[in-house]
């Protein structure tokens, strides 16, 4: 059972790695640290497929990690504090494929990371709000409202941006 469980969590893993980075790099916005937390979720995944009591929930079970990474790389991420004597400035490097093409990015970062988590698992990564509840681990009353409310205020940003650019 446990082998069958392994097995089946490891083709999921790779048959949705692309989606696995899509997710990391929408939470993050810096490459390393995608491939930083994708890599960190796998490793948790494998080590703790045992947990697993429903081999149905792997998806949920495996985003609710990923993004706990996520969330864990952005926090770290804060309490860095960067010197102005550093003498090695590394260069900023920019994903071409998953780069801003319209503000729905910048939008949607307005809106705070809780917020913005959920629409994005909604819309992008298609799951239902059930889903969501066990990925984020909010009541699924909450993931409603959130959502809601997030996609009310995109809905006013936008239609703010737009009387702007008039």
């Amino acid at each position: 059972m446990k082998q069958l469980l392994y097995e089946r969590l490891t083709e999921y893993i790779v048959e949705n790695q692309d989606r696995f980075y899509r997710t990391a790099y929408s939470y993050t916005r810096h490459q390393e640290d995608a491939l930083d937390a994708v890599q960190s979720a796998v490793c948790r995944a494998l080590e703790a497929h045992g947990s697993l009591k429903d081999e149905n929930a792997v998806r949920t079970w495996f985003y609710r990690i990923l993004v706990n990474e996520c969330l864990t790389i952005l926090k770290k991420r804060k309490k860095v504090v960067l010197t102005a004597d550093c003498p090695e400035q590394e260069e900023v490097y920019y994903e071409t494929e998953y780069e801003k093409e319209d503000d729905m990015e910048r939008e949607l970062d307005r809106l705070g990371p809780d917020i913005s988590g959920i629409i994005k698992l909604r819309f992008f990564e298609e799951m239902s709000l059930k889903e969501i509840s066990a990925v984020t681990g909010y009541n699924l009353n909450t993931v409603k409202s959130r959502l809601y409310r997030g996609l009310k205020l995109l809905k006013e940003n936008i239609q703010e941006e737009d009387l702007w650019a008039d």
